[in-house]
C-alpha cells in the first residue's frame, strides 16, 4: 500500500498554531503537529523561511518561531523605564528593529533576587493583552521569574581620552582591560566622568566596546567614592514612587491597645553620628537580680506584608553604610522619623521585658506592643563618661536611675557570658573622618567602651528571647546561624598552630572555648596577632536561615535578629512572626511569607554580603585617596595575607592595606608554605609570615580602584622553623623566585 502523503499546512494554519501555542515552537513542533515526515520536512523548512522573509513569523538563534510582532509565553526582557507610579515597562531583549515594539508592563510581585530596574534583564512569563485599537502594537503583562545576572553586561568606569579615542577605565581593580567607546556611545559624557556602561558585543580579538548608560558625575569629586561602590554592586538608591507615597502617608501611632511605657526613662545609646535610633534600653534592680526592658521600633506597624514599602525593603534587604552617606532600607519618613526613637517623641515599639538573676541567667521574659517616649539619646562616649564620673548635665540626671542600673544588669550578663564562653575575637575597627568637602581628614581606631558592650549584650539577650518565643509559639523563625568551622579549615589551623608549638586538641565536637584557650596561650607572645588572624579566618560566614543550626561564634543554641528592623529585613520578619504568634495585633506574618522563607533567607544573606563588599571597597578607596599624597613615606604595619605572588600588609596607623609584590622581597627563591602562612627564602631562610611586623614604603596609591602598592623597607627574619616548613611543604607548591627590583610590579 502506498504511503499516504499529508499535504503541507498553509501559512495561515502555521501562523494560527504558533499564536495559540503556550510553549516555545520550533520546526520540530510544527512538523509533529501537522504529521509532516521524510522529505516533506525540507519543504516545511523552505515554507518557514519564506514566511520569515515575508515578516509573518520571527525567531531566534535556537530556531524557535513565533508570530511576527508577538512574543512566546516565556521570554527575556530588558527593563526600559520606571514611571511615576513605580510601574516598570520593558521590551524584548531580542527584537526586529523594523517592527513596532510591543508594550510590556511588568506586574508587581515577589521573585528571586533584587527588584529589577532600568537596563536590567529579566526572565518573564508573558500574558498577551488585546490592544484597545486594531492598529495598536501588541501589549503584554510580564510576571518576573527571575532577574538575570548583569555582572558581565555592565561596567562602572571613568572616561579617558587616548589620543582621539575615548576609553572607559573600569573602577574594578580586577578588570583586565579598558573599553573603547564610539562617539555615538558616549551619551555626552566627558573625560573624567564616572559612568555606568553597557558592554557591547565585540569580536573575540580586538578592543572591547561599551556604551554609556548612566552618567554619575566627576570621578575626582568626593561623593564619587561611595557612588562607585554603590553602583558597582547594584545597590538600589531610589525608592519606587508607590513606596514613597506609603511612607509619606504614615502617621504617628496613638496609644490604643498598646501598653503605655512613656513614664519609663528608656534611653537610646548610639554612635555620635548615628542616622537612626531603633533600640532603647532600661534596667532596674529586681530583688537580687534585674529587670531589663529592650524596646525596638515597631516597623511592622508601618510596613505591611505585600505593600510597596515591603517590596522595596525586601529588595534592599538591609541598609548600607558608607563614610559619607547611608543607603537606607526604608524611606526617610520612616527610618529617620516615625520609626526612629527620638527623645521626647511618642513612638510605637515592640518591647521585651527580661528578668535576670544575679548571675545573668534569664528567669523569664515577655513581649508586648507598646508606646514609649525616649528620655534621651546619648552617644557611647557621653554615656561612658557619665559612668566614669564625668557626666554632662543631661547624662547626670540619668546616671542613678538609668545608667548605673544598666551597668549592673550588664555585669550580670557578663557573668553568664563567661559561663557560656563564646568565641573571644575582637577585630579592631577604623573610623574614617571626613571634612566638610568630603575628603578624608583623619583615620582613627574606633574605641571599644563598656557602653558598647552594655548595649551589645542586651541586644544578644533580646535576640535569643525572640527565637525562643517563636519556637514556643510554633512560628517560622528567620534564624541568624553561624556554622561550626569545616573539618578542612580546622585541620589547617591545627597544622599552623603546630609550627608554633601550640596544640588544638582533637575532640568529638569543636567548641569556641577550645579556640579561646589557644588565644589565651598566645596572648603576650610575638605570635598573638597571627594566631588571632588564623582562627578568625577559619570561621564560617554567618547567614540567615529558616533552619536552625545554632550560632557557633556566640555559642548559642538558637539566635535570631530582632533589634534592628529599620535596617535589616530579617528583623522585620521576626517582628511579624512574634506579632502573629503572640497575637499582638495587626501586621503579623502572612501565609505567603511562610512559603517563601527559604528563598527570602538566601536573598537577604546575599544582600548583606553585597552591602558588606560595597562598604569594604568604599573604605579601601577612601584610604587610597587619603594616602595618595604620601608616596615615598615609610609606615609600620603587619602582614595580613601571604600569597605566592607577594605579601598583603595592613598599616598600623590607618588600617589601609596593600600589596608588596614578590619582586620587592630580595633576589632569591621563595617557597610559599601554605599551611604555615609564610614565604620562606630558599637560600637565606628569611621568612615572612602572617602577623609579622614590617616597615614598608608606599610606592603607589590608586584611589579609583582602592589599590595600594608597597615595597619592603624593613622586616622578615631568619626563622628557626623555616627548614622544617620547607621540608613539610605541600606537594605541588613550587618555589618562586623574586625578580630583581627592576622587575615589573603587580598590583593587588
Amino acid at each position: 500500500m502506498a504511503k499516504r502523503v499529508v499535504p503541507l499546512p498553509s501559512k495561515g494554519e502555521i501562523l494560527k498554531f504558533v499564536e495559540l501555542s503556550a510553549a516555545k515552537v520550533g520546526k520540530r513542533e510544527i512538523a509533529r503537529a501537522f504529521h509532516i515526515t521524510g522529505d516533506q520536512r525540507i519543504e516545511l523548512k523552505r515554507l518557514l523561511a519564506e514566511m520569515a522573509e515575508e515578516g509573518l513569523i520571527g525567531g531566534d538563534r535556537r530556531r524557535s518561531v513565533q508570530a511576527a510582532g508577538q512574543l512566546p509565553a516565556v521570554a527575556v526582557l530588558e527593563v526600559v523605564d520606571v514611571d511615576v507610579d513605580g510601574e516598570l515597562t520593558a521590551r524584548p531583549a531580542m527584537w526586529d528593529p523594523d517592527r513596532p515594539v510591543p508594550r510590556i508592563v511588568v506586574a508587581p510581585g515577589r521573585h528571586a533576587g533584587p527588584a529589577p530596574g532600568p537596563t536590567d534583564r529579566i526572565l518573564c512569563r508573558l500574558e498577551r493583552v488585546e490592544p484597545e485599537a486594531e492598529d495598536a502594537p501588541a501589549s503584554y503583562v510580564a510576571r518576573v521569574i527571575r532577574t538575570l545576572s548583569t555582572d558581565l553586561d555592565r561596567v562602572l568606569g571613568v572616561i579617558e581620552l587616548d589620543g582621539s579615542e575615548a576609553r572607559l577605565k573600569p573602577t574594578d581593580k580586577r578588570a583586565k582591560y579598558d573599553y573603547v567607546l564610539a562617539s555615538e556611545d558616549l551619551g555626552g559624557a566627558q573625560p573624567g566622568e564616572l559612568v555606568l556602561a553597557e558592554v557591547l558585543k565585540s569580536r573575540a580579538f580586538g578592543p572591547k566596546r561599551a556604551r554609556v548608560r548612566e552618567r554619575l558625575g566627576r570621578v575626582d569629586s568626593a561623593r564619587a567614592i561611595s557612588l562607585i561602590a554603590i553602583h558597582g554592586h547594584g545597590i538600589p538608591t531610589a525608592f519606587p514612587t508607590a513606596a514613597l507615597e506609603e511612607a509619606a502617608a504614615a502617621q504617628p501611632v496613638l496609644l490604643g491597645d498598646r501598653v503605655d511605657l512613656r513614664a519609663i526613662p528608656l534611653i537610646t545609646i548610639d554612635p555620635s553620628d548615628a542616622r537612626d535610633h531603633d533600640d532603647a534600653v532600661f534596667a532596674e534592680a529586681d530583688g537580687e537580680g534585674w529587670h531589663v526592658i529592650v524596646a525596638i521600633a515597631d516597623v511592622a506597624h508601618y510596613v505591611r506584608p505585600g505593600s510597596a514599602l515591603d517590596q522595596a525593603a525586601r529588595d534592599r534587604g538591609n541598609s548600607a553604610y558608607f563614610p559619607d552617606r547611608v543607603v537606607p532600607m526604608l524611606p526617610h519618613e520612616l527610618s529617620s522619623t516615625l520609626c526612629s526613637l527620638l527623645p521626647g517623641e511618642d513612638r510605637a515599639c515592640l518591647a521585651l521585658h527580661l528578668w535576670l538573676d544575679a548571675h545573668g541567667t534569664k528567669l523569664r521574659h515577655r513581649f508586648e506592643r507598646a508606646l514609649m517616649r525616649s528620655a534621651a539619646n546619648l552617644s557611647y562616649e557621653r554615656a561612658q563618661s557619665a559612668l566614669d564620673g564625668n557626666p554632662d548635665e543631661e547624662a547626670a540626671a540619668l546616671l542613678e536611675p538609668v545608667l548605673k542600673p544598666l551597668h549592673g544588669a550588664w555585669s550580670a550578663l557578663m557573668r553568664a557570658r563567661a559561663e557560656r564562653s563564646p568565641l573571644d575575637i575582637d577585630a579592631p575597627e577604623k573610623v574614617i573622618v571626613l571634612g566638610e568637602d568630603g575628603t578624608v581628614v583623619d583615620v582613627r581606631p574606633r574605641a571599644r567602651l563598656d557602653t558598647h558592650r552594655i548595649v551589645e549584650e542586651m541586644m544578644i539577650a533580646a535576640n535569643v528571647a525572640a527565637a525562643e518565643s517563636l519556637e514556643a509559639t510554633h512560628q517560622p523563625c528567620m534564624y541568624r546561624v553561624h556554622d561550626t568551622p569545616s573539618r578542612e579549615r580546622v585541620e589547617s589551623v591545627r597544622e599552623f598552630l603546630a609550627t608554633l608549638d601550640l596544640k588544638l586538641a582533637r575532640g568529638s565536637r569543636l567548641q569556641p572555648a577550645q579556640f579561646n584557650r589557644i588565644l589565651e596561650r598566645a596572648a603576650g607572645t610575638p605570635h598573638a596577632r597571627v594566631v588571632h588572624e588564623v582562627i578568625l579566618r577559619a570561621q564560617a560566614q554567618a547567614a540567615y536561615s529558616p533552619e536552625n543550626i545554632g550560632h557557633f561564634g556566640l555559642n548559642l543554641a538558637r539566635y535570631a535578629h530582632f533589634t534592628s528592623p529599620i535596617r535589616r529585613y530579617a528583623d522585620l520578619l521576626v517582628h511579624r512572626a512574634l506579632i502573629r504568634g503572640l497575637k499582638l495585633g495587626e501586621g503579623g506574618l502572612s501565609p505567603h511569607e511562610d512559603e517563601g522563607f527559604a528563598e527570602t533567607a538566601q536573598h537577604i544573606s546575599n544582600t548583606e554580603r553585597r552591602a558588606m563588599a560595597a562598604e569594604r571597597e568604599s573604605t579601601d578607596r577612601y584610604l587610597a585617596a587619603f594616602m595618595a599624597d604620601r608616596l615615598g613615606a615609610i609606615f609600620s604595619g603587619r602582614i595580613t595575607g601571604v600569597a605566592r605572588f607577594g605579601l598583603f600588609v595592613a598599616l598600623d596607623e590607618s588600617g589601609a592595606d596593600g600589596l608588596i609584590p614578590i619582586s620587592h622581597l630580595g633576589d632569591e627563591y621563595f617557597t610559599h608554605v601554605e599551611h604555615a602562612h609564610a614565604l620562606v627564602g630558599e637560600r637565606t631562610g628569611t621568612t615572612y609570615r602572617l602577623g609579622d611586623a614590617v616597615r614598608v614604603r608606599l610606592e603607589e596609591a590608586t584611589p579609583l580602584t582602592g589599590g595600594l602598592r608597597f615595597s619592603l623597607f624593613e622586616g622578615g627574619a631568619y626563622d628557626q622553623t623555616s627548614q622544617k616548613m620547607r621540608d613539610t611543604r605541600k606537594k605541588g607548591v613550587a618555589p618562586r623566585r623574586a625578580p630583581s627590583r627592576g622587575g615589573r610590579s603587580r598590583r593587588r
